[in-house]
């Protein structure tokens, strides 16, 4: 006699939003052998991910309802409580990749918790080509309940990497947000380098390799400054110093005028550099600068910040 053993159902998520990202994620996840219920608030975003197999619910509670990993890929913070309103979350695990601020993911870990569901905040390090890529770099941040993220670890990363980075919920953010600025102050850099060849007999091309090969060689300067405040020791073994760096600074003012290149990408780092020096601590490096862009915190930010405004 034969028993025909009934196959194991797949593991199981329900995604809120079908953006660019969110089709990006639900594919990965659908690829790797995930059941996928997929909501949208404009339904035929979903039409994509349906052609792949996933199960489309009517509305958000609906979705809710299907899974109890339930992944929430949204325009902002309030997207995610109106598309949640209605949804019963007792007994869910709701991760959050929609991109916020440490304060509203302590905010939304805490409103999560009090309607009976685990959370965890995330951030994504990626664009949309970059998820389900291998070998692309994509990874993805997540700070929260820690008993969810090991529960459903290889389903999250199933999309992309995963980096556990605390139990505070508000971490995820921090890190994303952390890294985006210095990518922007990078850019930043990036732009006004270009700029000052514009008009010259110089090809963007015959440019590009070096830059990018100088700010290679100067990412160094990422780990020496964790040390240094780790520390709280910004002199010793220095070899550019603030002093030798702002005096350095006219040159590269005089080059931008010119070559009629405004210098407005430069001027709030240089300033800072001019204030630590006129303090007296020209022989640091930039470490130092650090503390002069933290701002005092009031009661009312300090609650903010851990989520409960």
């Amino acid at each position: 006699m034969t028993h025909n053993t009934p196959s194991p159902r797949p593991p199981s998520l329900t995604l809120l939003g079908a953006g660019a990202m969110g089709t990006a994620l639900g594919r990965a996840w659908l690829a790797a052998g995930r059941a996928v219920t997929v909501w949208n608030r404009t339904p035929a975003r979903t039409a994509a991910l349906a052609s792949e197999g996933a199960a489309v619910a009517a509305t958000a509670a609906e979705a809710v309802a299907a899974n109890r990993l339930v992944v929430a890929c949204l325009l902002d913070d309030d997207s995610v409580g109106e598309a949640l309103e209605d949804a019963d979350l007792t007994g869910r695990d709701l991760v959050n990749l929609t991109t916020g601020t440490p304060a509203q993911g302590r905010a939304r870990a805490a409103w999560a918790t009090a309607r009976g569901a685990r959370f965890l905040d995330a951030g994504i390090m990626a664009v949309p080509p970059m998820i389900g890529t291998p070998g692309s770099g994509a990874y993805v941040f997540y700070s929260g309940s820690r008993p969810l993220f090991e529960e459903h670890r290889d389903t999250l990363a199933a999309p992309a990497g995963t980096r556990y980075v605390g139990e505070d919920p508000g971490f995820a953010a921090l890190y994303d947000v952390a890294l985006l600025s210095a990518m922007s102050g990078l850019f930043a850099g990036i732009t006004h380098a270009f700029a000052l060849i514009g008009g010259e007999d110089v090809a963007p091309e015959d440019l590009a390799p070096l830059l990018a090969s100088w700010l290679t060689a100067m990412t160094t300067a990422v780990h020496e400054t964790a040390e240094r405040l780790s520390s709280g020791d910004y002199t010793t073994g220095v070899v550019s110093h603030l002093a030798m760096q702002a005096a350095g600074n006219g040159t590269l003012l005089r080059t931008a005028g010119e070559q009629g290149v405004s210098a407005e990408l430069l001027l709030p780092y240089m300033d800072l550099m001019a204030r630590r020096v006129a303090a007296g601590h020209g022989d640091e490096d930039g470490a130092g600068l650090v503390g002069l862009l933290r701002l005092p915190r009031t009661a009312a930010s300090r609650e903010r910040g851990a989520g409960r405004a």
